[in-house]
């Protein structure tokens, strides 16, 4: 999926949360996209929610649901090599350096709502 969105260094990303289950589907959807990455990417140490990091403005037409976009305005999320997970009681499953870039919202939208309607046509196949 070509874009016009300039994807930047993650220095001053805002952060998408989704339920676990769904965000690994849609990591899964980007990696098997046409030359679409997916950014860093933070668990919980619960394993309820993942993070995108997404680039900084996202959060203002955020609207996909059953995921929240937080700003962040930098805090806590410089990406440097090797870096400790920006918040307590969270790791990265995709760590900076792994990818470097945030993930294009339009890219990461698109994805999240395949891994929605996966896990329901899944689900309701028990």
């Amino acid at each position: 999926m070509d874009t016009s969105i300039s994807v930047p260094p993650c220095d001053a990303c805002d952060v998408v949360t989704v339920p676990t289950r769904q965000g690994l589907e849609a990591v899964d959807i980007i990696r098997r996209g046409a030359g679409e990455e997916v950014g860093p990417v933070l668990h919980d140490d619960g394993g309820d929610t993942l993070g995108f990091l997404v680039p900084p403005g996202t959060a203002a037409a955020w609207d996909v649901p059953g995921s929240t976009c937080t700003e962040t305005d930098g805090r806590g999320l410089s990406i440097v090599p090797e870096p400790e997970p920006p918040v307590e009681g969270s790791d990265w499953l995709l760590p900076p350096g792994e990818a470097d870039l945030a993930t294009d919202p339009v890219v990461l939208r698109a994805a999240l709502g395949e891994a929605a309607r996966l896990i329901r046509a899944a689900d309701s196949c028990r």
